[in-house]
């Protein structure tokens, strides 16, 4: 409809103006007559009518010609101007005959010059053919002129028609592509959450399997232990057995000289059952040694090899999880209570800035971090059950230990009593001989980084600084500054050793409420661990003070952990007479404190820090992950 409209505007202006230059045309050649003497007043309006009359029939031919080119003019219009060779012939004849009439001018103009001059000297009559010749010549060229405008409004409507049906047919593309957008939307959404099913499927499948698995074991167990008391049973009724035929025999020995004769015999036979009876006791202690042993080296029930694959496949993200508040702070990161979406059971999310760990060159250290924490189990050490990152955090799903820090319990009792340090440094001697069994150096021990569970129980945290050295050997300055080992401050290269140096200095600090090398300054701090004289306190009984000098010793060749016997010579030292290691390893010992609990989710056994304004996951579009680079296995 806007076309039809812009095309009737058009045609209408061009007929306009082709009524309006005739109209001037008449004016202008009125206008140029002067008035006369009333002499020649007679022929002047002769003259003028003449030309008046010749010059509106000029016009009318004019106007017709002029209308029949803009009634082509339309039509061309209307059919995009495909008949334009048509229109030029038009135009060709028009100005022939606008030639013809102004020529026509010309002659009646010049006959009347000569009749006016012959009559009236006087009055140049030159000047009326002049302006009648101009005023033709305008007429002439507002024909053309009218036309190629009117060519020119049809070319600007066709593009202008043109772009419209292309800006018509893009919108209805930009909306088909939308409403795919939309679809593809909605079906990631369907399999984002199939998924999520599938994912928490497996997990409770896992764990039915992983308690089957500790049930068989536990079965296992409960019934060697019985067939052992039953054949310890039956050795012992065996020797009270022989032992009353000893005595039987002894009573008649003296009844007859046969049975005189008989006893040397009988007394054979019972040496030779009690050998017997004490190699099979022997051979028993030997098994149970022997499991003793397996299960203080064994780790933790493990899944299946396909278990394993499909654990380390599966991959979590921040939609999983509902953040609850901050448990701890750090250089590069913090610590957050989480809670599953999924099996709404709790954890601890570590959340490191890429940033930071980049510009803090602890690049190496959080690589390390996630790689021993993925293949260490043990009853004392943290549980990390899965990784993830985005464009900006690294994200680490660990076990949520309830109970929070024994440097909070420590802090608040000052000090404990030696048998209560003694609990909690065996749990402590146990991990670190694990760890160590596996090439592995932790670093970093200190009351911050033991943490209590719901029973009392340590669970060993923060592996940041904890690194395989399969060599034995690294050289790498880091750690707690009271808790470093003197080959540490030499940097000359150290192993595992500095493990039992720093749980010297735990038990040090548990048994007296302070660390036995301690300044603001951490220059002297080192020249006071590398001078090593260390104060004791009068309450330390004399096992104690023994087992620390053996354990914060500088020389290598003399600390305990370190020889031969490894932890075995720490274990077997009288501080530890009595433990059964056995137990400890098992969590059968009750612990000297139980933190209160209220919940699963309870967090009032950590300090309270404040939260970061931050959203996780909230970022501007368009933000790329530069430093993922860094960071291949999460």
């Amino acid at each position: 409809m806007f076309l039809i409209i812009k095309r009737t505007s058009r045609k209408r202006a061009a007929s306009s103006s082709s009524s309006s230059f005739s109209t001037l045309d008449l004016k202008m050649s009125m206008s140029n007559l002067s008035p006369i003497t009333s002499l020649s007043a007679s022929m002047s309006v002769c003259d003028v009518d003449m030309g008046s009359s010749m010059e509106i029939e000029s016009n009318e031919v004019g106007q017709d010609m002029q209308s029949k080119h803009v009634d082509n003019g339309v039509v061309m219009g209307d059919n995009r101007l495909l008949n334009l060779q048509a229109g030029q012939e038009e135009e060709e004849v028009n100005s022939n005959q606008v030639s013809n009439v102004n020529s026509g001018f010309q002659d009646g103009g010049d006959t009347h010059q000569v009749q006016a001059a012959s009559t009236h000297p006087n009055i140049d009559y030159s000047t009326l053919s002049t302006n009648n010749q101009t005023s033709a010549q305008v007429s002439s060229t507002s024909i053309p002129n009218s036309i190629t405008s009117f060519e020119q409004s049809n070319q600007q409507q066709s593009s202008q028609t043109g772009m419209q049906s292309v800006e018509m047919v893009s919108a209805e593309t930009t909306l088909s592509e939308r409403q795919q957008l939309e679809q593809h939307q909605q079906l990631d959404q369907q399999k984002h959450q199939l998924l999520l099913q599938q994912q928490q499927q497996q997990e409770q499948i896992q764990l039915q399997q992983q308690q089957l698995l500790l049930q068989q074991q536990q079965q296992q167990q409960q019934q060697q232990l019985q067939q052992q008391q039953q054949q310890q049973q039956q050795l012992q009724q065996q020797l009270e057995q022989i032992q009353q035929q000893q005595l039987q025999q002894q009573q008649q020995s003296s009844s007859s000289p046969t049975q005189q004769q008989q006893q040397p015999q009988t007394q054979e036979a019972l040496a030779l059952q009690q050998a017997q009876q004490a190699q099979n006791l022997a051979q028993l202690a030997e098994q149970q040694r022997q499991q003793q042993q397996q299960r203080q080296a064994q780790r933790v029930p493990q899944q299946p090899p396909q278990q394993q694959q499909q654990a380390a496949r599966r991959k979590f993200n921040l939609d999983d999880f509902r953040i609850h508040r901050t448990l701890g702070t750090g250089s590069f990161g913090r610590v957050h209570l989480v809670q599953s979406r999924f099996n709404s059971r709790f954890y601890a999310m570590k959340v490191l800035k890429k940033s930071a760990v980049v510009r803090l060159k602890q690049v190496e250290h959080t690589n390390n971090e996630k790689m021993i924490l993925e293949r260490v189990e043990h009853p004392f050490l943290i549980n990390m059950w899965g990784t993830f990152q985005d464009v900006r955090n690294l994200y680490m799903v660990m076990d949520y230990v309830v109970g929070g820090e024994l440097f909070s319990v420590l802090r608040k009792s000052q000090r404990f009593p030696e048998h209560v340090a003694r609990f909690y440094t065996c749990e402590v001697l146990l991990a670190l001989e694990y760890l160590h069994s596996h090439a592995v150096i932790y670093r970093d021990l200190k009351p911050e980084n033991l943490l209590l569970d719901s029973m009392g129980h340590i669970k060993i945290t923060d592996f940041g600084f904890a690194k395989h050295v399969p060599q034995n050997m690294t050289w790498t300055l880091c750690g707690t500054p009271d808790y470093l080992a003197p080959e540490i401050i030499q940097s000359k290269g150290y192993g595992k050793a500095v493990d039992w140096w720093s749980m010297g200095v735990l038990m040090f600090e548990m048994c007296a409420g302070f660390p036995p090398f301690f300044d603001e300054d951490h220059i002297k701090l080192y020249g006071k661990i590398m001078a090593g004289k260390v104060r004791y306190p009068q309450q330390f009984s004399p096992a104690l003070k023994d087992l620390l000098k053996r354990l914060l010793t500088s020389d290598l060749t003399k600390r305990y952990g370190n020889l031969r016997g490894g932890a075995s010579d720490i274990k077997n030292h009288a501080w530890f007479e009595g433990v059964n290691w056995d137990m400890v390893y098992s969590r059968q010992i009750e612990a000297p404190y139980r933190p209160t609990v209220l919940g699963e989710g309870d967090a009032s056994n950590f300090d309270d820090y404040p939260e970061d304004a931050e959203q996780y996951g909230v970022y501007p579009a368009g933000e790329t992950d530069e430093l993922g680079m860094y960071f291949p296995g999460f």
